[in-house]
């Protein structure tokens, strides 16, 4: 069962911290090097809903089988309980971004585009502009959190 239950934890972080690179680093600046500002916009808003509730997934099943690990005794120390803050702070960072700010970005871009072809108003541009880098630094910071508890998932030896 432990080494099962290691492979289903490794395979969330690796398919959670996969997924940020590939949307990140290919499929953001893909569709706004091709689509143009606006139609690359709606689609990446489309996509964000299953992005945040893939991340928040593999979020908690890399949380619920790193706990059963723990508990198992097939992981333990320093290194496994560095790991599981980790994993919990991402997990906590895509729940916020998800079930918070996607909302509030969703409503400030609605409120831009409300007059088509009039100039969008200054405060909502602002603030649309001040989400969307709070979006990308957390989500940087998802990315860095990951790498990071799936290296020390990595080179953790399970106890014998």
């Amino acid at each position: 069962m432990g080494v099962s239950l290691r492979v289903v934890h490794l395979l969330a972080l690796g398919l959670w911290v996969g997924s940020v690179v590939f949307f990140s680093l290919i499929v953001a600046p893909t569709l706004f090097g091709t689509l143009g500002r606006e139609t690359a916009g709606r689609a990446v808003s489309a996509i964000f809903p299953r992005y945040y509730l893939f991340g928040g997934a593999c979020g908690l099943v890399a949380l619920f089988s790193g706990l059963l690990l723990g508990t198992l005794g097939a992981a333990r120390g320093r290194l496994f309980i560095v790991e599981m803050v980790l994993v919990t702070a991402m997990t906590g960072i895509v729940a916020y971004s998800g079930r918070v700010l996607l909302p509030q970005a969703a409503r400030t871009r609605a409120a831009l585009s409300a007059a088509p072809g009039a100039p969008a108003p200054d405060e909502a541009r602002v603030r649309f502009e001040a989400l969307h880098r709070r979006s990308v630094a957390l989500n940087g910071v998802v990315l860095l959190l990951g790498v990071a508890a799936l290296a020390l998932a990595v080179v953790q030896r399970p106890p014998r």
